[in-house]
């Protein structure tokens, strides 16, 4: 890590080069709208200000070795009250007084690792009525039925609180590249939207700054950086980590950047998106414009809530397309007893396999054969790429949208198949599923030649990321339309699901066929799937290697069916279910609890079947077991959720006041509607393996949003005659 430091160029000496690795949260300035303090901890010590700081907030002398409270007005004692706050992931925002004579200002406090508090300030914005903002906007985010409808209705509401020229939503596609997805401007501006800007325009470490701060200001490109003295931290001995400050200055290339779009000023919002950066807000103004501390609250506010459904919206989705994939299941079922092949239900309806995919058309590469739906390649290039995917590291979905990039061999079928998305759904390394969709030859509209070389002139000012941002159109060809993560896991479901129907299959044909009992046996008994295949008798046919790795000791012991039950914690239970099974032909569908094993205890869904060579003759029994440790682990995440919301919603409801009170109940409510909308979206989805994940993003957006709320509700109500 040491040596990347140092090869890392410091705050405004990167070039295009290495602009990637600019160290942009060590600025070492601010911007010159406001003034900012480190104080050390304990003892309220100025160790470090900016130059203007004396200046700008009415100081007879220099401020750095003085006490805080010296400094005039009841700055130190509202500093002293927020302490107990946790400060090193929000800032503190409240209106204050200092200086002689006093003067009103914004403040916002947070604090660094090292203990160092870091307070700035900027002249007392004027009264916003955040209530009804927030309200009016809270309730657009709750009604918007698509993704759409939201970013469209989220530049307007944002364009009306802050009163930019020009404001977009900004989404950000899996290369990094961004489109402009939503637009509001005034009429005599040109519009950006649907223009892409490459993904090098805004470095990694910039978007890792957008994740921590969420609210950024640019209030005049033509500022002169105000420097802070002493250069280093006196007790630290380094630079300071401006990772939090909103007056932070601003890296050179990003200013001559928005200096060549024509652009005053900016506020950027961040959307994060399940612990993700989904995209930003962006808004424009073409003249130095200030918002104050109290609109940027609301701001983020907001965009805390616009994620929050954006993340709703994407998961209902999914969860549509799992739905129609349950029902595929059900058909391909039905078409075993039908037909006795589960094939069938796949192909007899172009729709049913690529639909929930958005696929142009599918393969299925089983036990030698081919069989398609749609527009595909013809079957020699198919049983090409199946051997070309057995290569392939075992994946549990592989995907591009350039074949040809990754297979030259391949490009013959661009037209058809740039597109493909696969799924393994055997054990059998050239069983596939695959979907393809078709190259999409299109025009993507930059904002400004994204190859254009950089200029460097004499002064590092002159540095220009771009020169232009006249539109410039490049025609992109041999792609597809990308691959959303609901299509991945629409794919990691299907193929789940026809790896199960595959099971019980060749489990039938295994009772069906002893004479291919060798062959057959082999397939089930490496299968990932954990299964038991019984004679009529019930004796035991086999267990295979993934039952047995679940199974406690006395799982080695099993002669049979009956013999299960002693694996069982509530053996007395599934000895009845599986007498029931026997006897009685009603099959099992359960759960059953497992002895602890090394692998630990754990919970598993039963699947038993009854299976019939011909009406009343039984040929045997199957048992397929899933493990349920990720559901059981999903159901404790929607409940700590639901708790968290619950105590959230108490805690947070006691009124500040009896008017301010009321409406900060109100509109708490509209914050946890919201959430719970997108907890019912993420709970009703599948996806068992990232619900508790998604689930805690939304439970610490709420959070954040409340104590913004709060902090909201708390300036406008003090009792220090200062507020906003």
């Amino acid at each position: 890590m040491g040596s990347e430091v140092e090869t890392a160029p410091a705050f405004g000496d990167a070039d295009l080069s290495n602009c990637e690795r600019e160290q942009i949260h060590l600025a070492g300035s601010i911007q010159a709208h406001g003034a900012l303090l480190v104080l050390s901890e304990p003892g309220g010590i100025v160790v470090q200000a900016s130059s203007n700081a004396r200046a700008f907030l009415n100081q007879s002398r220099e401020v750095v070795g003085r006490r805080l409270g010296d400094l005039g007005g009841n700055i130190a004692k509202l500093v002293d009250a927020r302490l107990s706050t946790s400060l090193q992931t929000l800032p503190v925002s409240f209106c204050c007084q200092i200086g002689k004579p006093e003067k009103s200002c914004d403040a916002l406090m947070h604090q660094l690792p090292d203990g160092n508090l870091i307070v700035e300030f900027e002249r007392a914005g004027r009264a916003v009525d955040g209530a009804a903002h927030i309200d009016s906007a809270l309730k657009s985010i709750l009604e918007a039925a698509s993704l759409r409808n939201l970013c469209e209705e989220t530049t307007r509401f944002f364009k009306d609180l802050t009163g930019y020229d020009r404001v977009m939503v900004y989404r950000f596609d899996d290369d990094g590249h961004g489109e402009v997805f939503a637009e509001r401007c005034e009429p005599k501006l040109e519009p950006f939207l649907g223009n892409w800007y490459p993904a090098s325009d805004i470095p990694q470490i910039a978007r890792r700054l957008y994740e921590r701060n969420r609210v950024r200001i640019v209030a005049d490109v033509e500022f002169k950086p105000v420097p802070l003295k002493p250069t280093l931290c006196p007790t630290t001995g380094r630079e300071l980590d401006m990772s939090l400050c909103f007056l932070r200055s601003t890296s050179p290339i990003h200013i001559q950047y928005l200096k060549n779009m024509g652009v005053g000023a900016t506020l950027v919002i961040s959307l994060m998106v399940g612990g993700r950066l989904w995209g930003l807000v962006s808004c424009h103004h073409y003249a130095p414009r200030v918002v104050p501390f109290a609109v940027r609250a609301i701001c983020e506010l907001l965009a805390e809530a616009v994620a929050t459904r954006i993340l709703a919206l994407e998961n209902f989705v999914r969860a549509q397309s799992e739905l129609s994939i349950r029902r595929l299941e059900q058909r391909m079922m039905e078409a075993i007893g039908r037909e006795g092949d589960w094939r069938a239900a796949l192909f007899d309806s172009s729709k049913v396999l690529i639909e929930p995919l958005r696929a142009t058309g599918a393969a299925l590469l089983f036990e030698g054969q081919v069989h398609t739906v749609g527009d595909v390649p013809a079957t020699q290039p198919l049983r090409e790429i199946g051997e070309w995917l057995a290569t392939k590291s075992a994946a549990s979905v592989f995907a591009t949208k350039s074949l040809a990039a990754d297979v030259p061999q391949f490009a013959n079928l661009t037209p058809l198949a740039s597109g493909v998305i696969a799924v393994p759904i055997s054990s059998t390394r050239d069983e596939f599923l695959i979907w393809f969709r078709p190259e999409r030859i299109r025009t993507v509209t930059w904002g400004g030649d994204p190859n254009k070389p950089m200029i460097i002139g004499n002064d590092p000012s002159d540095l220009s990321p771009r020169r232009s941002f006249a539109q410039w159109t490049q025609v992109v060809d041999g792609r597809s339309e990308p691959w959303t993560a609901a299509d991945l896991s629409a794919a990691r479901l299907v193929g789940d699901t026809v790896a199960d129907v595959i099971f019980q299959f060749r489990s039938v044909r295994m009772l069906i066929a002893r004479s291919q009992l060798d062959h057959v046996s082999r397939q089930v008994a490496h299968a990932e799937q954990p299964v038991l295949i019984a004679d009529a008798k019930g004796t035991i046919l086999l267990a295979n290697e993934a039952l047995l790795t679940i199974l406690p000791r006395a799982g080695s012991q099993l002669y049979t069916i009956d013999d299960l039950a002693d694996c069982c914690q509530d053996a007395a239970d599934v000895k009845a279910r599986l007498h029931d099974l026997v006897a009685h032909g009603q099959t099992w569908r359960g759960e059953a609890k497992l002895r602890s094993t090394a692998l630990g205890s754990r919970t598993v869904m039963v699947r038993g079947d009854r299976i019939f060579s011909k009406p009343g003759a039984v040929l045997g029994y199957v048992l397929l077991f899933s493990d349920l440790t990720e559901r059981k682990a999903a159901e404790e995440a929607r409940q700590r959720f639901q708790d968290g919301i619950v105590a959230q919603h108490r805690q947070m409801a006691a009124p500040i006041s009896s008017q301010a009170g009321l409406a900060h109940r109100n509109l708490l409510a509209h914050v946890l509607q919201n959430a719970q909308l997108a907890a019912l979206e993420i709970t009703d989805g599948l996806d068992m393996a990232s619900m508790p994940a998604m689930l805690e993003s939304v439970k610490t957006s709420v959070e954040r949003t409340a104590e913004v709320l709060k902090q909201l509700t708390m300036t406008k109500t003090s009792g220090d005659g200062s507020g906003t």
